[in-house]
């Protein structure tokens, strides 16, 4: 049975698979976008829309920051909701300002500014953060987005210039060179999968495992907080194995809302919204900016986020003999590395050499 045929499908419209459809566009190709919908619903409506170059590990801070860069031209764009606030790492004890300067050495390095404040100048920039708080590091070039928004811009865009959307429909699954979606149509072409946690349904043989993730937003209070504020202890639970983790992580946004977060979840499979979790992270948060106890909390949601084996996403082709390839597992970096992963994706995809070593990142690595 043949059916209809494209240069590119991208199954998966969030962040990722709406900037590698847009990327794809832009290069001229017939590309298909399957999401069964909304866009930017998944993992991408689930996020905190950091743009954030986190030093986690040398190959995701070079992702990040070649990233970053291609965001700025995005920054006037009213879709995204640019708020260019900055990052402020933050320490609760002396020991721990020896990993900020660890993060300060890597950020320096890779050309991103940053400075270390001392406990003095941390109290006079956040002065709602408790003050027992030893120090810590501003990264001021650092901002945030609105994800699903800019999802939806993207695929517009795409639309605009010629990709076909399948919103509302699923792909059930892979056959040769072709999808099988969910009403018995069938797309051939190459295929891109940037699905998410659903990801692995299409390619179960690609080590992808469900993080759930805990968000809560407040209600409107401008001026309270300026910048986004992590703690250093945040990317260790990133990289862990623990089954839930909490870490603070506070960010103001452009309405004058606080959305506070985070929760870690690994293999959880129940969206609903967990009390326990929800209180654990909302005590974590509490303890960093007491403050936060007495505002009004308007709702809090959940979201899976798709985590690869490594910590760093598979960017690459998953198999050249059905023409397969990824772009997932990006865990809560997406929204930051969206245009790095689509950019690294599109040239390796004609053929072209990226702009930074796409080694790290290629599914070889756990598919060989």
């Amino acid at each position: 049975m043949t059916g209809t045929r494209y240069d590119l499908i991208v199954v998966g419209g969030g962040i990722v698979g709406a900037a590698c459809a847009d990327a794809a566009v832009g290069e001229g190709l017939h590309v298909a976008i399957i999401e069964p919908g909304p866009v930017g619903g998944g993992a991408t409506g689930a996020s905190m829309g950091h743009l954030v170059a986190m030093p986690e590990s040398r190959a995701a801070l070079a992702l990040a920051r070649y990233s970053l860069g291609l965001w700025e031209r995005y920054a006037e764009l009213p879709e995204a909701e640019f708020h260019r606030c900055g990052t402020l790492w933050v320490a609760r004890e002396e020991p721990e300002l020896a990993t900020a300067s660890e993060h300060f050495a890597w950020l320096t390095g890779a050309g991103v500014r940053a400075r270390m404040l001392d406990r003095e100048e941390l109290r006079r920039r956040e002065p709602a953060l408790s003050h027992s708080l030893a120090g810590g590091l501003l990264v001021p070039d650092d901002a945030t987005v609105y994800p699903p928004r800019m999802a939806q811009w993207l695929v517009d865009r795409a639309a605009a210039g010629g990709a076909r959307l399948y919103v509302g429909r699923r792909a059930q699954r892979l056959e040769g060179e072709a999808v099988l979606l969910d009403d018995g149509r069938r797309l051939q072409g190459a295929v891109l999968i940037a699905a998410g946690c659903d990801t692995a349904q299409l390619l179960p043989q690609l080590p992808l495992r469900a993080r759930k993730g805990h968000l809560l937003v407040t209600d409107r209070y401008p001026g309270v907080l300026r910048h986004q504020v992590l703690e250093l202890g945040y990317t260790e639970g990133v990289r862990g194995e623990a089954a839930s983790s909490v870490a603070f992580n506070l960010q103001p946004r452009p309405t004058g809302q606080l959305l506070i977060g985070s929760s870690r979840e690994l293999d959880a499979t129940d969206a609903a919204v967990s009390r326990p979790m929800l209180r654990r992270m909302l005590e974590r948060a509490f303890s960093f900016m007491p403050l936060l106890r007495e505002l009004h909390a308007l709702r809090a949601w959940t979201g899976f986020r798709p985590t690869s084996a490594d910590g760093l996403p598979y960017l690459g082709e998953a198999d050249a003999t059905r023409r397969i390839w990824i772009a997932a597992g990006h865990e809560g970096l997406g929204v930051t590395t969206a245009f790095g992963s689509a950019r690294i994706l599109l040239d390796l995809f004609m053929g072209r050499t990226p702009a930074i070593d796409p080694t790290p990142y290629l599914p070889a690595r756990v598919l060989s």
